[in-house]
């Protein structure tokens, strides 16, 4: 798995997105977020990608300034009740030991942690205690994550040892009860 691959695992996660509308109220650009129906300073999304709804597609940008997009080497201009989505953040300690796991065990969590109906973008809490052990030859440890995919919570025991093989373990725990465990080693 290269680079590219993973960052195609990242586009097509469920929730990735926030989507709402946008408006402009007093020459200021205000998001309303579909979901929450918060309003937020569209400036605060400023330098991010976006994107926008026009002619039944979504066209993808950046947001240069409030109320203009670069898409490509043209520049859209933003219309009240404009129907956007702006791609999230994920939580950096996810986002370092996403990036931290081998190619293997990051496809096996990922692709497992979809088929139980939850998305990276769902993270709710991540403890990277692998990011602490940077400078050691052996690293072993637990990290723990939680998400909550605004249905059910899921949480997820990331055991691993790399010294002379590397093992990664995976335990998923759903507030139903269901369990699962993957493992990966790699010699």
């Amino acid at each position: 798995m290269n680079r590219q691959q993973r960052i195609h695992l990242y586009d097509i996660q469920e929730r990735s997105y926030t989507e709402g509308t946008v408006e402009q109220i007093n020459d200021q650009w205000i998001f309303f977020d579909e979901e929450t129906e918060e309003a937020s300073m569209l400036e605060e999304f400023l330098h991010q990608e976006i994107e926008i709804f026009r002619m039944n597609r979504w066209k993808k940008g950046i947001l240069y300034e409030p109320g203009n997009i670069r898409i490509g080497n043209e520049v859209t201009m933003l219309r009240d009740h404009d129907t956007v989505r702006i791609r999230k953040h994920l939580i950096y300690s996810l986002e370092r030991l996403l990036d931290g796991i081998n190619d293997d065990a990051f496809f096996q969590f990922v692709t497992t942690l979809n088929s139980l109906d939850f998305s990276i973008y769902d993270c709710i809490y991540c403890y990277n205690h692998l990011s602490f052990l940077s400078d050691e030859n052996r690293k072993d440890g637990v990290n723990f994550m939680v998400f909550d995919n605004q249905e059910l919570i899921c949480n997820v025991q990331h055991h691993f040892y790399y010294y002379e093989k590397v093992n990664d373990r995976f335990e998923f725990t759903i507030n139903t009860g269901k369990r699962l465990i993957i493992e990966k080693m790699i010699s």
